[in-house]
């Protein structure tokens, strides 16, 4: 159930004559009475004595019976409730019922005092009520309407429980403003999938991912195609911008432009400006590292980033993981942005509904998530990936981290009872989900194949090793159709010198498995990563044998100049 107060208003006839009209496009079906302030007000709809003027000089009658200097601007109030397709029809009744809660909530009346003011509820569809009201009451005073937005709000929780509607959950304050119900009927009017607002939030979301600076942000702008108007104080300072759809034009044929903060709370230019405030690498990338020049390498550091991430979101200061969390929504905007098109509509809804997940009251503390920032500005500059060979499976080994950080995203939201923004992380999740299936299935095949071509004294001391290292998960693992996959990964660490038992510790050292579908498939991209084996095994010499325990380097010794190679520290050292 969905409340949504209107905008005020200044004429009571003319709400009237819309709530009892057709509709913009006929879709006024039988509207009529469900409720009114006294039970007994005239309705234009069923009883053809009655007329639109007679209700409308009830409802006006106590703001006429004050003096004109004491009665509001715009005395109209407009609520709107509506349910969801997925639940049930409600009866006129139940209709009338939901409208005395709501005024009751909102402070327009108040049936215990009996002192409130005069509305009525029409019902012109079956899925939603309109109410309005005049805002003096009848003893000539005004309504209390501090907060009324969060009581209906509150009221309409409590609604959905005792009617067996869907439970939506409770909003904070921090969502994106919401398209307009003219917005909708515009894009509709124009073929649109998407509403001009929503096009241009994740427009400019793009344009900020991994930007430096307001040249790059604005240069990005204006190659996506966008008008855009900026505003500068008399000094010359940059204060604001705003951001306008060439073909989409309000009646006069001028550009409707929209403001960055009426796009999302996080895209103002002050919040944006916070993300480069807190960039201290240097134009080349991040402190130790070169920028990869090229999409699989790009992926291999996302995959890097993501690790380190899990780790502080799930640890670390709250202020530091809220910027984590943030930075996570450009990563998967710049990875939806790279990706091939099989992989790249799935990747495009996750960014879309983590947007959602990326915002909360506590307000992030920037300049912690520059690893996760470079990521993004690694993948954007890396150009685009193909779906295959190197830049398809570190595509995938990418999506499979990023799937277990923002999980990790979710739980975090969920310790802080932001429901909001665990049902959107969980949403990203799902899409993440299908987008690793479609990018995994050829490089997991290849190791399947080889998996399935190792001798049997190999496979079996493979198998030994496995319940040594992971005596929990190993039977689990066993039992799964990965398994080859592994094992065709663990051999390859023993080939190219790595201690796997020491890899295998490492993988599944404080990470969360437990929402894996398959955590020999999960193991399979973090061995290779910390391995810096190749993502495609498809070029890779056999290993029908591999190394003795006995003939490699020392565990510590490996897994110390890995943990180097990587920019990660040994084990038994904490983050």
């Amino acid at each position: 159930m969905v409340p949504r107060i209107q905008k005020r208003g200044q004429r009571t006839i003319g709400l009237l004559y819309y709530l009892y009209g057709p509709g913009k496009y006929e879709e006024h079906t039988d509207p009529h009475l469900v409720a009114s302030w006294d039970h007994n007000a005239p309705d234009p709809g069923r009883d053809a004595t009655a007329t639109l003027k007679q209700l409308q000089q009830l409802l006006d009658q106590p703001v006429e019976n004050i003096d004109q200097s004491q009665r509001p601007k715009k005395h109209v109030w407009h609520l709107s409730v509506r349910n969801g397709g997925e639940d049930r029809i409600l009866t006129d009744e139940e209709w009338g019922d939901v409208a005395r809660r709501m005024v009751a909530a909102a402070g327009i009346d108040d049936p215990e005092a009996g002192a409130g003011c005069r509305w009525a509820a029409v019902r012109h569809a079956d899925d939603h009520i309109h109410i309005v009201a005049t805002l003096v009451r009848e003893d000539g005073y005004k309504p209390d309407l501090d907060n009324d937005a969060n009581r209906v709000q509150a009221q309409a929780r409590a609604l959905e429980a005792e009617l067996g509607l869907r439970c939506l959950n409770r909003g904070d304050g921090t969502a994106a403003k919401r398209p307009t119900s003219a917005e909708r009927h515009k894009a509709q009017r124009q073929g649109r999938e998407r509403t001009a607002r929503e096009e241009l939030r994740e427009t400019v979301r793009r344009a900020v991912t991994g930007a430096r600076n307001e040249t790059e942000f604005f240069d990005r702008l204006a190659a996506a195609g966008l008008l855009i108007r900026t505003r500068e104080a008399p000094s010359g300072d940059l204060l604001g911008y705003k951001v306008a759809l060439p073909d989409d034009r309000n009646k006069d044929g001028e550009p409707v432009f929209y403001p960055g903060v009426r796009l999302a709370p996080d895209l103002s230019l002050p919040r944006i400006r916070e993300r480069w405030s807190a960039d201290q690498t240097s134009s080349t990338g991040a402190p130790g590292r070169a920028t990869p020049t090229n999409p699989s390498a790009a992926r291999r550091q996302t995959a890097s980033a993501a690790w380190s991430a899990i780790t502080v979101i799930e640890h670390g200061d709250d202020a530091v993981a809220a910027a984590y969390i943030s930075a996570a929504g450009e990563v998967l905007d710049a990875l939806a942005k790279t990706s091939a098109a099989h992989t790249r509509r799935e990747l495009r809804d996750a960014a879309v509904a983590f947007e959602r997940a990326s915002r909360s009251h506590v307000r992030a503390e920037r300049g912690h998530d520059r690893a996760l920032r470079q990521a993004a500005r690694d993948l954007v500059h890396g150009g685009p990936a193909l779906g295959r060979g190197e830049d398809g499976a570190s595509t995938a080994m990418a999506i499979d981290m990023l799937f277990f950080l923002i999980i990790a995203a979710a739980h975090w939201h969920a310790k802080k009872g932001h429901a909001q923004q665990v049902a959107a992380a969980r949403q990203a999740a799902e899409h993440l989900r299908s987008a690793y299936e479609d990018a995994a299935a050829q490089p997991l095949g290849v190791l399947y194949q080889r998996g399935r071509r190792l001798s049997r004294p190999v496979l079996q001391r493979q198998t030994v090793l496995l319940r040594e290292a992971l005596p929990w998960l190993a039977e689990q693992i066993l039992a799964e159709p990965g398994w080859s996959a592994l094992a065709a990964t663990i051999a390859d660490a023993e080939a190219a010198g790595h201690d796997p038992a020491a890899l295998l510790s490492r993988a599944v050292e404080r990470r969360e498995l437990d929402t894996a579908d398959s955590v020999s498939d999960v193991l399979v991209w973090r061995l290779r990563r910390l391995a810096d084996l190749p993502a495609d095994a498809t070029g890779m010499p056999e290993n029908s044998t591999a190394k003795s325990p006995t003939t490699a380097r020392p565990a510590a010794a490996r897994t110390t100049a890995s943990s180097r190679r990587f920019g990660e520290e040994a084990p038994g050292n904490t983050r």
